[in-house]
């Protein structure tokens, strides 16, 4: 019979759990201002329009694209009150060409700030 070794207790580990908690506002819907839909997206342009639709009714607009990578475009109708829909969508079309496939679906946050600049003679 072997003799068992007491272990000092100064030795035995001791579990610790150590926990980082981030906590920020959820988004209703699950989404920024713009969502740039691929032509082989698991969801497809109708049905996010839809997802929108149905957690902020009547805030986004679904936008359909000419291109050989992009189906459509989700736009918050209130970036479309700051800036144009001729220039935003080409601009979008341009940039996320560059980074989507036709399978994905990428979110996109938007910061339009308008600067207005007058002078006044006094």
């Amino acid at each position: 019979m072997t003799k068992r070794r007491e272990t000092p207790k100064s030795i035995i580990p001791k579990k610790r759990i150590e926990l980082d908690l981030i906590f920020s506002e959820f988004e209703i819907p699950p989404m920024r201002d713009a969502l740039v839909i691929g032509k082989r997206a698991p969801i497809g342009s109708e049905a996010a329009k839809q997802m929108a639709d149905s957690t902020a009714p009547e805030q986004f607009v679904l936008i359909p694209v000419k291109d050989r990578v992009i189906e459509a475009i989700l736009v918050r109708k209130k970036i479309l009150h700051i800036v144009p829909r001729e220039h935003l969508i080409p601009l979008i079309t341009e940039e996320a060409r560059k980074i989507i496939t036709e399978e994905e679906v990428v979110k996109i946050k938007l910061n339009a700030q308008i600067l207005v600049r007058k002078i006044i003679e006094i």
